[in-house]
């Protein structure tokens, strides 16, 4: 048996170019099935093959735990005081074991231990090509269509099989059996017990992968792609960027005769794209982003990240685009919420505003409506402003004097002394763990106990939506602020991500 053993071994590891030590594993785990048969109850067994002779041995064991464990199970597990009288140098948490007798298979177990071992060495082939691939750096696969399953497609690429699932294909897209197809890794899941690679043609990544082929510079690092927005199958942008002021960023990408971006087009099922200048201004890299509309004029709010985007009549209809396509893909491409608006509505926008903080400074800080105007025609929005900007400032304004300006200070100190106390108030009761959470602060925590959300895991169970309409904070702040208060849950989890997390993240 021990000379078959490895003789098994040796013609497996060859035939399925996979090392020794897994099929030895492979044919451990199946002798162990196969030992497993002999007990009426759910055994852990452990087999043993020596490298060099083939010779096995198979044991019975149990692993110490507490008495108090859940779902204790004496099949496999024992106390430490048990254990002790087996094995008097036992500790809490090893294994103690009990030898076995070696087994004949006979045909059943034959045929289990043939089931196993074929299994995990199949796994083992295609753990190798999978690493094979990702030796390679390759975030493009490009293959043939094998089947069709539901809708979505397995794509075999030499040795291995990648899964296009039907929401990640372009619309209108018709993949049949035996179609060339190209497609970025999405995502890689070692569990999957079919495809471990998911494909997408209609991510922001694939496009700029397929500029990435076109565009020689890109490779050379002379010419960068900032970011991607697409409506797949449709129309796309791309924020291009370099610094070498030799090349045309826009130019290099179209190519010679627009030969670039004809054949990133053509695998995109015809795919409209725009090539937009990238700006580290974001009013700037807004306007070349809302191309061919353009735009009169832009208020940025950085606060809630947001663009007030001021256009005439006549480009209003170009800046929003078809079904709003230009507009939504230009606040993909950018990162900002864009409001667009008319000359007209801007003005009333701003209007009303003003109206607002003109009536928070009449009622704050006790001043008739000339000095609120004043105070907003020189630039003041809040009473922060009012009472913590440097004094040689607001002496600067011709209206107020030295007395006018001290007594305005002060004033706006009281009022935000006043609001803090109120704020104090409203947070009493409200648990500690919340108000000292990162990006927390009193007036938030404030609104939060208005609602009921009085704890950490109060936080934590809302969601993004909610929050935001609670507290009026934008989606970004309020996704951020729910993960920190989530990240308590996790703490005593392992902190490693998993490949397929890790090529997500990337």
């Amino acid at each position: 048996m021990s000379r078959e053993i490895l003789l098994l071994v040796d013609a497996l590891a060859r035939e399925k170019n996979v090392n020794r030590d897994t099929v030895f594993g492979a044919l451990e785990m199946a002798i162990a099935s196969a030992t497993k048969k002999r007990f009426t109850d759910d055994a852990d067994v452990r087999v043993e093959i020596d490298r060099d002779t083939g010779n096995f041995s198979a044991f019975r064991r149990w692993h110490i735990v507490p008495d108090d464990t859940p779902e204790y199970n004496t099949a496999q597990m024992t106390s430490l005081e048990e254990a002790l009288e087996k094995r008097a140098d036992a500790k809490m948490d090893e294994y103690i074991e009990e030898p076995l007798e070696a087994i004949e298979f006979g045909r059943i177990g034959a045929q289990t231990a043939k089931q196993v071992i074929l299994q995990r060495i199949r796994d083992a082939e295609r753990e190798q090509i999978l690493n094979d691939f990702l030796g390679r750096g390759d975030e493009l696969v490009t293959g043939t269509v094998k089947r069709m399953e539901r809708g979505s497609a397995i794509v075999e690429s030499g040795r291995m099989e990648a899964l296009l699932p039907r929401e990640y294909m372009i619309p209108k897209e018709n993949l049949r059996v035996g179609d060339r197809v190209r497609a970025w890794v999405k995502q890689i899941d070692r569990s999957a017990r079919g495809p471990q690679l998911i494909l997408s043609r209609t991510a922001p990544e694939f496009i700029m992968k397929l500029f990435e082929l076109e565009v020689p510079e890109i490779e050379e690092g002379l010419l960068e792609i900032k970011s991607a927005a697409r409506d797949p199958g449709v129309r796309a942008k791309i924020a291009v960027h370099t610094n070498d002021r030799r090349i045309d960023p826009i130019g290099t990408c179209v190519g010679m005769r627009g030969s670039r971006v004809q054949a990133v087009t053509q695998e995109l099922a015809g795919e409209r794209v725009d090539i937009v200048l990238w700006s580290a201004d974001p009013a700037q890299f807004v306007i070349g982003a809302l191309a061919p509309a353009e735009v009169t004029s832009i208020v940025v709010d950085e606060e809630k990240h947001s663009m007030d985007v001021v256009v005439d009549e006549e480009n209003l209809a170009i800046a929003i685009g078809r079904s709003g396509q230009n507009v939504r893909l230009a606040s993909e491409l950018t990162g900002w919420t864009l409001n667009l608006m008319t000359q007209e509505e801007s003005e009333k926008k701003q209007q009303e505003e003003g109206q607002s903080i003109k009536d928070l400074f009449m009622a704050k800080i006790d001043v008739d409506e000339e000095v609120a105007e004043i105070l907003i025609q020189e630039g003041f929005s809040t009473l922060e402003e009012i009472a913590y900007v440097p004094i040689t400032e607001m002496m600067e304004i011709d209206a107020f004097d030295e007395d006018t300006v001290n007594e305005l200070r002060s004033r706006a100190r009281n009022a935000l002394l006043v609001q803090a106390i109120a704020s104090e108030e409203k947070v009493e009761g409200v648990d500690q763990n919340l108000l000292k959470l990162e990006g927390m602060d009193t007036a938030l925590a404030a609104k939060l106990a208005e609602g009921g959300v009085k704890t950490r895991d109060d936080l934590a169970d809302l969601a993004v939506d909610e929050l935001s309409e609670l507290t009026g904070i934008d989606e970004e702040r309020a996704k951020t602020l729910i993960m920190t208060a989530r990240a308590h849950w996790f703490a005593d989890e392992p902190a490693a991500p998993t490949p397929a997390a890790q090529k997500e993240a990337s």
